[in-house]
C-alpha cells in the first residue's frame, strides 16, 4: 500500500507590516516569511473515501469535522482531480499535531498545504501551478506560501508571493506561553498606522548578525501590540528570548502568541531552548533550523 508523509513546517513571520485594509475588511500585509524545520506531519495512504485521524501532543485541541483544513484541502484537491479526469477515490489521512493551536505559526494552513503535497503524490496528479495556487487561496490566505515552505515575501492579503533573498544559515527558538490568540480579534484591535513604503531588502545577508540587525532596524510586527491585550505572557516570552545568550533578535510571529529568537549557531539555540524549558516548563519551546 502506498504511503506518503509531508512535513507541515512552522511558518515564521520574520516581519509583518499591515499596510492598509480593503473595502471588504481584509487587511493588506507586507511580510517576510521563513520556515522552521519542525512542524506537524500529514501522512496519507490509499483508501476508499476520505478519512482523517488526529494524533500528536496537541491532538486533543482539534476535532475531525468539516471545518478541519486538512479535510477541506483533501476535498478541494479531489474535486479538481475528478474534474481533470483523474481517479482520486479517496485517502486515509493522519495528522500528527506537534504545533500549538492558534499560535501564529501557520499550523492549520501548513497542515492544509502538507495534505495537498502528499495527496498530489498519492493520487499521481500533475496539477498546473495556477490551479494549485487557486486551490490553496480558496483554503486560506497563508496556504499558498506554506505550499513551498521556503522563505518568501507575502503581500496583498497573503496571496501575492514574491521571491525573497536567500536567508543565511540560522537557527530559531520558538516559544509559546500556551495562550491561544484569535487572529480576527487581534486584527480588530489593531490601530492601522499610516502605510509606509516596504523596507529596502538587501540582495543577500552575509551573516545571521547582519540579517538580525537589518530586521531590528528596518522592520517590525504590527500585530505584536494588539496581541498583548489577549496574551499578556507575550512580554515574558520576549524578555526570556531577548536575554538568551547569542540571540540576534526576538520578535512575535504572526498574530501570536508564539515568539521566536534568531540564533547563529545550533549550540546557542539548543542552550536557549534548554534554559527556557527549565525555567518555564509550562511553555512550549522548540529549536530548529530556519529555511
Amino acid at each position: 500500500m502506498s504511503r506518503f508523509t509531508s512535513l507541515a513546517r512552522a511558518k515564521i513571520n520574520l516581519f509583518l507590516h499591515v499596510t492598509g485594509r480593503r473595502d471588504d475588511g481584509y487587511h493588506l500585509l507586507d511580510s517576510l516569511v521563513g520556515f522552521a524545520d519542525f512542524g506537524d506531519k500529514v501522512t496519507v495512504s490509499e483508501s476508499r473515501g476520505l478519512h482523517l485521524a488526529i494524533d500528536g501532543p496537541f491532538s486533543s485541541d482539534l476535532h475531525v469535522d468539516d471545518d478541519n483544513l486538512v479535510l477541506q484541502a483533501a476535498k478541494a484537491l479531489q474535486s479538481w482531480a475528478e474534474n481533470a479526469g483523474y481517479e482520486a477515490d479517496g485517502a486515509s489521512l493522519v495528522l500528527e499535531k506537534n504545533l500549538p493551536i492558534a499560535s501564529g505559526i501557520g499550523g492549520g494552513s501548513a497542515d492544509a498545504a502538507a495534505a495537498l503535497r502528499a495527496l498530489t503524490t498519492l493520487w499521481r496528479l500533475t496539477v498546473p501551478i495556477p490551479d494549485m495556487h487557486e486551490i490553496a487561496v480558496g483554503l486560506g490566505a497563508d496556504v499558498p506560501v506554506c505550499l513551498s515552505s521556503r522563505s518568501r515575501i507575502m503581500r496583498g492579503v497573503g496571496d501575492v508571493l514574491e521571491e525573497a533573498p536567500d536567508l543565511p544559515p540560522a537557527w530559531v527558538v520558538m516559544a509559546n506561553p500556551m495562550q491561544s490568540v484569535s487572529t480576527p480579534d487581534v486584527f480588530k484591535a489593531l490601530r492601522i498606522r499610516k502605510a509606509a513604503s516596504p523596507p529596502h531588502m538587501p540582495d543577500h545577508f552575509a551573516t545571521v548578525r547582519d540579517f538580525g540587525n537589518w530586521l531590528d532596524a528596518s522592520t517590525r510586527n504590527d500585530l505584536e501590540a494588539p496581541a498583548r491585550r489577549f496574551a499578556s505572557e507575550i512580554d515574558a516570552v520576549l524578555l526570556a528570548l531577548k536575554t538568551s545568550i547569542g540571540v540576534q533578535i526576538a520578535r512575535m510571529s504572526g498574530s501570536g502568541a508564539t515568539c521566536f529568537g534568531l540564533f547563529e549557531s545550533e549550540k546557542e539555540a539548543k542552550m536557549a531552548e534548554a534554559t527556557l524549558r527549565r525555567r518555564h516548563s509550562e511553555w512550549w519551546v522548540t529549536a530548529a533550523t530556519l529555511r
